[in-house]
């Protein structure tokens, strides 16, 4: 197989996958796999599991490539979802729970110790120095629902909020961040 094209536009690519092309899927590896990990690690933060569930995202892309309406959102976009429900699925899993239940002390200090560091950041794809850019609350509103994997329940239960104004936030701060990226 060829090396895939980085000069392929967005559409082209999506033209390959809806059409079950190989090259298509090389290149959405190549060019949105470090993306998508560093969102998954930022959840799950066990570096094989995020490797694992990455791959699981690949094979939902490749299965429901024909569901991507981009009326709705661009294509990074719905592949971040992808990523982001996939990570909090597992971490809500009986899987993950007894997997957690059964680390020696010794692991489980260890991972609350290094729960901050990561291969791959948002500051990698430059998303940290965007979400800067937004007021203090949207900041953390943003860092706990979609980094932290918080439901918006589970938000509001920890700041002490209506659930009313952690919807409004989280709209609030993705009409923002909708400004820089159009």
């Amino acid at each position: 197989m060829q090396p895939p094209n980085i000069n392929t536009s967005e559409s082209e690519l999506i033209y390959f996958l809806q059409n079950g092309e190989d090259k298509g899927y090389a290149i959405l590896c190549e060019r949105y796999s470090a993306m998508m990990f560093g969102i998954i690690l930022r959840i799950v933060v066990d570096h094989d599991c995020a490797e694992n569930l990455l791959q699981d995202c690949f094979i939902k892309v490749w299965r429901n490539i024909q569901t991507y309406d981009d009326l709705k959102g661009t294509f990074a976009t719905w592949l971040i979802n992808i990523a982001r429900h996939t990570a909090i699925d597992f971490i809500r899993s009986k899987y993950f729970s007894q997997k957690q239940k059964n680390q020696s002390l010794h692991n489980f200090v260890f991972s609350i110790r290094d729960i901050s560091k990561s291969d791959i950041s948002p500051e990698t794809i430059g998303l940290k120095q965007i979400i800067e850019k937004l007021p203090r609350q949207y900041q953390e509103a943003i860092d706990c629902l979609y980094f932290k994997g918080y439901t918006q329940q589970e938000y509001a239960d920890e700041y002490s909020l209506p659930l009313g104004t952690v919807k409004t936030r989280i709209r609030m701060a993705i009409i923002e961040l909708r400004k820089y990226f159009n």
